[in-house]
């Protein structure tokens, strides 16, 4: 069944939608612990999505790609890739932070501005943003509508700062409850944790958490013999230089 299943696919032949459980048992005449269990071997192959009370579906290629080593644009990609980019801003205002406040490098009880959005691609949940910058020199962002514009084009465009670089840690993670509920995913669905310390010259100015949906989202690397691509036992990736760099997020 699985391999009929996969022959099918290849031929395009579940353009419109994918037969659900009950269907498949009656088409292949198998029972339903049957079904599942060549679902749960074309989910695992990539074939197909089926999260909890949903119907199987094909499982749509990656639509935004993101390159390492680059202060990188997720505001430009998702509309390179033809989709429009939306936000649902969660939260915008100023706070203590003490995990934020120690990555920053400044006092615990420092007021900090905090950003959380919901980010949208092609109206549909894409990532859940959280980022913190020191009140005193973000504090202008308060006044800006983050519904259709880019953090970094605000910040440097109402507060005169522009960020230079900074490190970046992605890693695999399995989203909490509530961020798959805001995603709209179920469990079974992969997401990146990209943490993401920014600078402006020698000065920490951002610290970002971003959890983004694996099954929309893909990372790429440069490599060449002469500057070579490692990737260090913390699994921290170290690319060759990028020819070019974004600035907005």
């Amino acid at each position: 069944m699985r391999d009929d299943l996969m022959r099918r696919l290849a031929l395009n032949e579940f353009r419109e939608s994918f037969p659900g459980e009950h269907a498949l048992s009656q088409q292949y005449g198998v029972s339903r612990y049957t079904v599942r269990q060549a679902l749960r071997g074309l989910r695992d192959d990539g074939m197909v999505t089926a999260d909890r009370g949903r119907a199987p579906r094909v499982a749509a290629d990656v639509e935004i790609e993101q390159p390492l080593g680059a202060l990188y644009s997720l505001f430009s990609s998702v509309e390179a890739a033809g989709l429009e980019q939306l936000s649902v801003v969660r939260i915008l205002d100023v706070r203590a932070d003490q995990v934020a406040a120690g990555h920053l490098g400044v006092d615990a009880c420092e007021p900090l501005l905090h950003l959380e959005r919901l980010r949208l691609a092609g109206g549909e949940p894409l990532a859940v943003d959280r980022v913190w910058l020191p009140a005193r020199v973000a504090r202008p962002l308060l006044r800006a509508d983050f519904t259709r514009t880019a953090l970094y084009d605000e910040l440097a465009r109402r507060c005169g700062l522009k960020l230079t670089g900074g490190q970046e840690t992605l890693r695999a993670v399995i989203p909490t409850e509530t961020e798959r509920g805001l995603l709209g995913i179920g469990a079974d669905t992969a997401a990146f944790r990209i943490d993401r310390l920014g600078c402006a010259e020698a000065e920490a100015v951002e610290w970002r958490h971003t959890i983004v949906r694996g099954d929309r989202f893909s990372v790429t690397a440069q490599f060449s013999g002469r500057s070579g691509y490692r990737v260090d036992l913390a699994g921290r990736h170290h690319p060759a230089p990028p020819s070019h760099q974004g600035t907005t997020f």
